[in-house]
């Protein structure tokens, strides 16, 4: 696992075409957007798990 720490505004790059910004730090929320193909599917663990989805 990698652990970064980033601020407001600042950006992570994955593979070229996957993009994550750190939107907003709320006290112990972080808000944060992600910009991917269509093709990705993108899930919330919470939500991927009550699918029976393997983690």
């Amino acid at each position: 696992m990698l652990i970064l720490t980033r601020k407001i505004r600042e950006v992570l790059i994955i593979s070229d075409n996957i993009i994550i910004k750190i939107l907003d730090i709320n006290s112990d929320k972080v808000c944060i957007g992600i910009s991917a193909p269509k093709n990705i599917l993108i899930y919330r663990k919470e939500i991927y798990k009550k699918n029976n989805y393997k983690v």
